[in-house]
């Protein structure tokens, strides 16, 4: 069961590290090297780890990093899950869930997304606002674990207004520019169609991916505080008469990932 999975993964952290983390930075594609900018920092690979998932997407390291981080304890996550890959929602998130039970009670969310709205452009960044769920798949589905959060939890404010000004914050007073707007998750692993993408534009999306919101559902129903961003890695189908494909992704990312890190800097001093 998943849960006996959280469980054993949970246990095994607290016999691996004495840090008790109070925020998680989740590193999407071609951030992870962020990681590496931490001080006192602890590495454990996700296959030490009892109940954890296997990250199999290329960009993605696979291991946690325990560290100070301008004072603040913070877990980064070099690579995260995807029910592309063949896990359920609620597998995607057994790592984030042990974290919550060893102590996390804010979560920073980064991602690669394709732009939808037609006024960004690759590079950009987004903090996320709101989402829509379109891979219709729900990391709660089945029996409900009361230790964790209510049945039925409100997902009105899944986005912390006050962390999300922070990550404002950060960045305006580097003068790094930054968009706001609306993430809407697909399954994936196909890219999608140039239909669905007008489709997604009509329905108030600006960027799409594959990620990140079983775990904001996750920390929403556990009452931990979250905020998110999205890299504009690439244009949305259709958008730009020119093929898409993984390795502009990662390329754009890496090109983004100094502003980017300047941002989750600036918010993490702002914690301190």
């Amino acid at each position: 069961m998943t849960m006996e999975r959280i469980v054993s993964a949970y246990e095994k952290l607290t016999d691996l590290t004495e840090q008790r983390p109070e925020l998680c930075v989740v590193l999407g594609s071609g951030l992870g090297s962020y990681a590496d900018t931490m001080e006192d920092a602890q590495a454990i690979d996700y296959l030490a780890i009892p109940g954890f998932p296997m990250s199999t997407v290329q960009g993605h390291a696979g291991r946690l990093v325990f560290g100070k981080k301008h004072g603040v304890s913070v877990v980064c996550m070099q690579g995260r899950f995807h029910c592309y890959e063949g896990y359920t929602a609620a597998e995607t998130v057994i790592p984030l869930r042990a974290l919550i039970k060893l102590g996390i009670n804010k979560l920073l969310i980064t991602n690669a997304a394709g732009g939808v709205n037609t006024d960004f452009q690759p590079g950009d960044i987004m903090i996320i606002e709101d989402h829509i769920n379109f891979t219709f798949l729900n990391p709660l589905t089945g029996p409900n674990v009361d230790e964790f959060g209510p049945r039925f939890p409100d997902m009105s404010y899944a986005y912390d207004k006050q962390l999300s000004q922070g990550l404002k914050d950060a960045a305006g007073s580097q003068g790094i520019d930054i968009k706001a707007g609306v993430y809407a998750m697909m399954a994936g692993p196909s890219y999608e169609s140039p239909a669905e993408i007008r489709a997604l534009r009509t329905l108030g999306a600006d960027a799409v991916g594959m990620s990140s919101v079983p775990e904001i559902i996750a920390a929403a129903h556990a009452g931990v505080k979250s905020a998110a961003i999205s890299c504009i890695t690439n244009m949305a189908a259709g958008v730009l008469d020119q093929p898409l494909n993984h390795e502009e992704v990662m390329e754009t990312g890496r090109i983004a990932a100094s502003r980017i890190q300047t941002v989750i800097d600036g918010f993490i001093q702002r914690l301190a």
